[in-house]
């Protein structure tokens, strides 16, 4: 059977991408981008879980449509979900900038005092727009047209190039970010967000969801850095042989562990599954 994450087919709305069994209506994808973070939700319900989210300008793919609602998949892991259509641009993007802070802020004009008009994070998609940078106070601002269009101003300083060789460095910059069901960024995330935010700032590209990265890794009896630990429905990654850093339910943020010492590093050593390296 497909998986369900990834495949798009519903029995009830005989909605089928190709191909589709007789009868059904056959899904076409069109090209899209998400305007803000952008919540995908197990159904067309505000109410419902949300099961990933899209960073600001995130290539989408929309399959079909109800009401205020839009059915469609992260490009960058094919995952499906529920779409608020107000949160939907038409067209794929094409970014010139990328945010490398782990959270910012768009401004409605170049200076700390102008209001806040869009809130970014790593990974965001931005163009830098035509004129001149203007420095503020020794701080340098860039106009720049975001997802949805809008002209904003970002400092320089948010959109730093990086270069990331460590996904456990890169993870331990989101200690004490809070945890949020199905989130991908520094304003909130889960245990597989941050794991395939860290091995995507290292240019790895990793499934959306926990069982999906332990399928795609090489298992390992020793683990190093960087290695990712699995258990049922969970996954964290390793800074060495035994410490661990992964957003948790248990602390509602993302913390270090030591596997085994406390009852809730206990718990998890307990329940371990193994450990997944990238292939080499």
């Amino acid at each position: 059977m497909p998986d369900a994450r990834l495949f798009a087919q519903d029995p009830v709305r005989r909605w089928s991408e190709a191909p589709a069994p007789a009868g059904w209506r056959e899904l076409r994808p069109e090209a899209a981008r998400s305007r803000t973070r952008l919540s995908l939700r197990a159904s067309p319900d505000t109410r419902a879980a949300q099961v990933t989210e899209a960073l600001p300008g995130e290539n989408l793919e929309i399959l079909a449509s109800e009401g205020e609602w839009l059915w469609g998949r992260t490009v960058h892991d094919g995952y499906l979900g529920w779409l608020r259509r107000d949160g939907v641009v038409d067209g794929a993007w094409s970014p010139d900038l990328r945010v490398t802070a782990r959270r910012a802020h768009a401004y409605a004009g170049p200076r700390v005092s102008a209001p806040v008009v869009a809130e970014l994070c790593w990974g965001s998609g931005l163009r830098r727009a035509a004129g001149e940078a203007v420095t503020e106070q020794h701080r340098v601002w860039w106009l720049v047209e975001l997802p949805g269009g809008e002209a904003a101003w970002v400092q320089s300083v948010v959109c730093r190039p990086e270069q990331v060789t460590d996904a456990a460095d890169f993870a331990l910059d989101f200690v004490g970010t809070p945890y949020v069901w199905g989130g991908r960024s520094a304003w909130g995330l889960d245990c597989s967000g941050l794991t395939q935010l860290a091995y995507a700032a290292c240019g790895r590209a990793l499934p959306r969801d926990a069982d999906q990265q332990q399928a795609a890794l090489q298992r390992v009896e020793q683990p190093r850095r960087g290695d990712l630990a699995f258990f049922p429905g969970h996954v964290g990654l390793m800074l060495d042989e035994r410490r661990m850093v992964h957003a948790n339910a248990t602390a509602m943020a993302v913390t270090v562990d030591v596997l085994g010492e406390g009852e809730y590093p206990a718990r998890l050593l307990a329940s371990l599954q193994g450990y997944g390296r990238w292939p080499t």
